[in-house]
């Protein structure tokens, strides 16, 4: 009797619990800078609308006077458009007559937007991990993709409606993120942690996310970036996903690559991704409509060249020759003669006039490389004829004007060498009219995988060889090296690793030895149980020749099963899901398999 009393008890709990529950049938009310919980009968209507006499009246002109009924009946929510002018919408799609409603369905009603909410059906929390929180989760995730050789992708979501408070952000989000998945706020943007999702299922992922948020928020842009196709550093994914997203319109999704950040120049690119960058090549823009002498400091290989380049073709003298100069290569014997020309003559084996640089860069841009390399008696006779836009052939007494647009550049610090006295104060105050100081490879994380993986496009189409993809290892390996060479031994770097990888990856074992000089040393020879020496043993990188074994597995297991992926998941000991994401992974042809799913 007892527990029949208690069973009662809980019975009448229970029935307590789902009153209560239907009580927390509400609207949210969203209309200009406010937000008001509009609760709903448990039985019966109420009418929305601009009139006086309306249940819920909303004073914006793009509603009616009655414009909507929201109505309760046996616990289930409803809404009908009374004829209104602008219509009723819910998720973005317009209601004719009557249309049920379900928990977190957005309703708007001309400019005005409702979120309904219903207490007998509530969505499972999700928080918003803060900007340390979600760091901490990307880091472990970027753990993860170096030991499995899985993927993390980073959507940015750029929410441009300040009026939607963020957890209902979130709990629209809800729906469409799986358990695994991680939402954050960094700086403002509410940043989405996909893990084992890159390519096509990443974008996806990240275009249904806007597609969820739009009805509530408006206007939403989103931007991808995918770990370790982007970087292995944390904060540069998540830099990358941002910018990607601020320069998505809205509604669209962009995708972090070097396509992105390719800067057209004529019959130049550039990758620029690197913030610091931007700003230098808009300064480089807007010093190119001027006639300054700009001056460019940068360490070697750090691209002052293309820098220089940028000046010219925004200059208007880019119809003119640009004339490059590197001071660095050229004996000081031959100097003179290639800045100023000669006549027949002039000096033995001089058996034709010939003009020198300065002369063929009148009208354009004449760049001095390493411009400190000249020396004393050479940079007066260059001041000379930049003062006076003059110069004079060497054996010839005639002076011949020029037009004169100088661009130099140095890796040295010039006032230290004016200082010293190897380099002249007053060509130093001519060519520094505007300065710019080109920042090193090193302090520019994200535009280091961009630009390794347009070198390896390139390098890949020159070569004849299809597309290579660079491991996690790899990218950590590329992103901890220091580049005393900067871009110049990036790009050689990647083009010595698509000449030493034999597979579709590249390893770090097809890297230079001086970027794996902090990895463990390579096994050493071994000697023979007998006491004798033995030639020295070759030892394939650990992670590559795993990945070799797992492709090879996958490719019998789906011989095996006659190409049923499903099958041959099974065969192997891996989940379907992971098998699939590495058929991709090891360019496995997709006519091995049938379908992901089964026959």
């Amino acid at each position: 009797m007892q527990s029949r009393d208690l069973m009662d008890t809980e019975d009448s709990r229970r029935g307590a619990s789902r009153a209560a529950a239907a009580d927390r049938l509400y609207l949210l009310l969203l209309q200009g800078n406010t937000s008001t919980l509009v609760p709903l009968p448990r039985e019966g209507s109420v009418v929305i609308g601009r009139a006086v006499g309306a249940d819920v009246v909303v004073e914006d002109a793009s509603v009616s006077r009655q414009h909507a009924k929201v109505g309760v009946a046996e616990g289930e929510a409803f809404i009908a458009d009374l004829g209104s002018h602008n219509g009723v919408r819910v998720n973005g799609e317009r209601v004719q007559g009557t249309r049920p409603l379900d928990g977190g369905d957005v309703v708007t009603l001309g400019n005005v937007t409702l979120v309904f909410h219903r207490g007998e059906r509530p969505l499972p929390e999700r928080r918003a991990l803060e900007a340390e929180g979600l760091r901490a989760r990307l880091s472990e995730e970027l753990d993860r993709v170096h030991s499995s050789g899985l993927a993390v992708s980073v959507v940015a979501l750029e929410v441009e409606s300040a009026r939607v408070p963020q957890v209902e952000v979130v709990r629209a989000l809800h729906g469409a993120l799986r358990l695994m998945d991680g939402v954050g706020q960094v700086g403002g943007t509410l940043m989405v942690l996909l893990p084992d999702l890159s390519g096509e299922e990443a974008e996806a992922a990240a275009a249904h996310l806007v597609s969820v948020l739009t009805p509530l928020a408006g206007r939403v842009r989103a931007g991808l970036a995918t770990a370790p196709g982007d970087g292995m550093q944390g904060d540069a994914l998540l830099g990358a996903a941002k910018a990607a997203a601020l320069a998505a319109a809205p509604g669209e999704t962009r995708v972090s690559g070097p396509s992105m950040y390719r800067l057209a120049l004529g019959e130049r690119s550039v990758v620029v991704a690197d913030a610091a960058l931007m700003r230098l090549f808009e300064l480089l823009r807007r010093l190119a409509a001027s006639p300054l002498p700009v001056l460019i400091h940068g360490e070697t290989g750090a691209g002052k060249e293309n820098a220089a380049w940028a000046v010219h073709h925004w200059s208007p003298r880019s119809a003119q020759p640009f004339v490059p100069l590197n001071c660095a290569a050229l004996p000081e014997s031959l100097v003179e003669g290639e800045l100023f020309g000669h006549e027949r003559g002039a000096f033995s084996g001089a058996d034709r006039a010939r003009a020198g640089l300065l002369e063929r860069a009148s009208g354009g841009t004449l760049f001095l490389d390493e411009v400190a390399e000249l020396s004393l008696p050479i940079q007066a006779k260059l001041l000379r004829a930049l003062d006076q836009q003059v110069i004079t052939r060497l054996g010839d007494s005639r002076e011949r004007p020029v037009d004169l647009r100088v661009v130099a550049a140095t890796h040295r610090v010039l006032a230290d060498e004016v200082k010293a006295g190897r380099f002249r104060q007053d060509l130093f105050f001519r060519l520094s009219a505007a300065v710019v100081m080109l920042p090193p490879l090193r302090d520019r994380p994200r535009e280091l995988p961009l630009l390794a993986r347009a070198f390896l496009e390139d390098a890949c189409a020159r070569a004849g060889r299809p597309p290579l993809h660079l491991s996690a290892a790899t990218m950590e390996v590329l992103g901890a090296h220091a580049w005393p060479g900067n871009v110049r031994e990036l790009k050689n770097t990647v083009e010595y690793a698509v000449a030493t990888s034999p597979g579709p990856v590249v390893e770090p074992s097809h890297l230079p030895e001086s970027l794996r000089a902090g990895s463990p040393p390579e096994p050493e020879a071994v000697r023979a149980e007998g006491g004798g020496t033995e030639a020295p043993r070759t030892f394939q990188n650990l992670a590559e020749e795993l990945r070799t074994l797992e492709r090879q597995r996958m490719v019998e297991a789906l011989e095996a099963t006659g190409g049923v992926q499903t099958r041959a998941a099974q065969l192997i000991g891996m989940p379907l899901r992971t098998f699939a994401f590495k058929l991709k992974q090891h360019r496995i042809a997709p006519s091995r398999g049938r379908g992901a799913a089964g026959e």
